[in-house]
């Protein structure tokens, strides 16, 4: 399963809390993986800083708080400076995560997630895969609730071979 998010999307904001609850139910065999979209090429310094993250180990304790930082503390962190600064404050080492952050490897991903995007057509966030296969968004599904039980009943069917 793939969910495709935006940092400075507001819907994928509101999403966030009832997703991480709801990753923490997934049965041990699905595997579950973020992909922060760039619709645009302004897009990719947020995606730079996701990978970054990753590759630190530290998405899990700051995925909520770069949300709340953007859509509640109404901060820039569309550029790599503002991202740098305020990841610092985070108690983040600066050339450990500088490194990262510019490193062939966050960027391939970051090339790599775009490749997604374009392979599941994409079109707005949130939005989840299943299976290289399905694709779904709250528009389609009414609601992002709704999408979430709708990729479960996708997720089963997979499972089962069907």
């Amino acid at each position: 399963m793939v969910e495709f998010f935006w940092y400075n999307c507001p819907h994928c904001n509101a999403f966030e809390p009832l997703l991480e609850g709801w990753i923490k139910t997934l049965p041990k065999d699905i595997a579950f993986r973020r992909v922060p979209v760039a619709f645009r090429d302004e897009f990719v310094p947020q995606q730079r800083l996701f990978y970054a993250l990753d590759a630190m180990g530290l998405v899990d304790k700051l995925q909520a708080k770069v949300f709340a930082a953007i859509h509640v503390e109404k901060l820039d962190l569309s550029k790599a400076a503002g991202i740098t600064d305020w990841v610092v404050k985070q108690g983040v080492d600066k050339a450990k995560f500088s490194e990262q952050y510019s490193s062939f490897s966050v960027a391939t991903k970051a090339t790599k997630a775009a490749q997604l995007q374009n392979a599941y057509k994409v079109e707005g966030v949130p939005a989840l895969g299943v299976a290289g296969r399905y694709y779904i968004d709250g528009t389609l599904a009414k609601g992002m609730d709704r999408a979430l039980k709708i990729v479960e009943s996708l997720a089963a069917g997979v499972r089962s071979g069907k």
